[in-house]
């Protein structure tokens, strides 16, 4: 990546738009507002994102670079973002860009945090959520209790995903699953001691919803703990409020 890029911040009014729900996160929580001249429209939707409060003042767009164009932006933000075509095309623009790394890892999460922070000119702006990373990871607990992340039709996590590994820092050890899904079927023969469910979009009938309704579920003697959903989409740094939430719940 470019040091011309990294440093813009450094030598120049900034101005970062970004296209991205996922890139929002970053965005949202290391700009100050007057830095900021757009987000993706789900960054600024209440059922989509838990940061939707700082993004409703900023213009929304559908993740096209022609979107903002007008804004001047000096900066945009991508994830996962099309590759060596969007880059192309950034360039056409005349944007400057960033394509996040999609994060696989918790160092992937730290790593993009930097990222942005030394983007707008300040890596310091990432230290107060790296600070709150450190610690978490530094307590957790050694064992976790054993425990499924679900969510509509019983999708969940593998073992060693970083789902997985959020859940871990806040004492929960996600189960093995098939396809990584939690049925009925292990309800009943070997149900894990607690089922994490995510709360997104609750509130909307579908198939998947009406699982979490089943009687099974519901007998279920695992521990039944809600978790907010949103924030489970990008499994980046706004994850870091409802971990350490979900973690005063185990101690």
């Amino acid at each position: 990546m470019p040091a011309s890029v990294l440093l813009l911040g450094a030598s120049a009014a900034v101005r970062v738009a970004s296209l991205n729900l996922c890139a929002d996160e970053y965005l949202l929580l290391l700009a100050r507002p007057d830095e900021i001249v757009g987000v993706s429209y789900l960054a600024r939707d209440p059922a989509e994102s838990s940061l939707w409060r700082q993004a409703r003042p900023h213009p929304g767009n559908r993740g096209a670079f022609e979107e903002v164009v007008a804004a001047r932006p000096t900066l945009v933000l991508t994830m996962g973002g099309g590759g060596r075509s969007s880059a192309l095309l950034a360039k056409r623009l005349k944007l400057h860009s960033i394509d996040l790394k999609l994060p696989a890892t918790l160092d992937d999460v730290e790593a993009n945090l930097r990222i942005v922070a030394r983007a707008l000119g300040d890596e310091r702006r990432a230290a107060p959520y790296l600070a709150r990373m450190k610690a978490l990871r530094r307590n957790a607990p050694a064992r976790g209790l054993a425990s499924a992340f679900v969510t509509g039709g019983g999708l969940s996590f593998p073992p060693n995903s970083l789902g997985a590994r959020w859940m871990s820092l806040a004492g929960f050890a996600q189960v093995p699953l098939t396809g990584a899904r939690l049925t009925l079927e292990d309800l009943v023969t070997s149900p894990p001691k607690a089922l994490i469910i995510s709360n997104y979009r609750a509130r909307e009938y579908s198939r998947g919803q009406a699982w979490l309704n089943h009687p099974l579920v519901r007998r279920s003697g695992a521990r039944k703990i809600a978790t907010d959903g949103r924030p489970w989409t990008c499994l980046g740094p706004a994850m870091i409020p409802e971990v350490e939430r979900l973690r005063r719940l185990t101690r």
